[in-house]
């Protein structure tokens, strides 16, 4: 313990110095192999590990966990989980939000409260507010994710990929049945579970 709070203090010491803010940095810990670009802010509570990349002017914490994960410029990731993913720029994550298995988070996106995240990506401008899943899924730009609203991955055996396109709107409590593809500009009403693929428009 006298060992971990020497090189706790001596490392965030280095990133402070560089420009880094850390807010009450006895509560903080960063890996020696953690990057962190100036004008970040870190705060409480929060753990920063493995071969994480914190860029220019992000936001972490508190009560945040980060590990081996890219998180780009001017991101807030706050009450949150962030493992083996990437979180582009100008995208707020939390609180209690779960990123997990490479998943990838378009630029200016919103992935709320209770919000899962595992092995997807997202385009430009999606939105998934709050109490949702999205797995195994390829997910374009605009698209909003209602609340309650899940991919529906694995079938007990194996798992499938949903493709959902650009400007989709999902509503609460919408389920969508692996393996599907959603086209672009598609209205799925709340309270829908999903089978078959649909054109777009529909």
């Amino acid at each position: 313990s006298i060992a971990e709070k020497f090189l706790r203090d001596s490392i965030n010491k280095s990133h402070m110095i560089k420009g880094v803010s850390i807010i009450n940095p006895e509560t903080v810990t960063i890996g020696h192999n953690v990057q962190i670009e100036s004008n970040v802010t870190i705060y409480p509570n929060t753990y920063i590990t493995g071969n994480s990349v914190i860029k220019y002017g992000s936001k972490v914490g508190p009560n945040t966990e980060v590990h081996h994960s890219i998180i780009h410029e001017d991101v807030v990731v706050k009450h949150s989980l962030v493992f083996d993913s990437e979180i582009n720029s100008g995208s707020t994550v939390g609180p209690f939000a779960h990123l997990r298995n490479h998943a990838v988070i378009g630029k200016n996106n919103r992935i709320g409260n209770f919000v899962e995240v595992k092995k997807s990506t997202t385009g430009e401008g999606t939105k998934a507010a709050h109490l949702s899943y999205i797995g195994d899924a390829v997910v374009g730009n605009r698209v909003n994710f209602g609340c309650g609203s899940i991919t529906v991955n694995y079938d007990g055996v194996k798992k499938h990929t949903t493709h959902i396109g650009d400007d989709v709107f999902i509503g609460c409590n919408v389920n969508l049945i692996a393996p599907i593809k959603i086209s672009d500009n598609v209205f799925l009403a709340a309270g829908s579970t999903v089978t078959m693929d649909v054109p777009k428009g529909a």
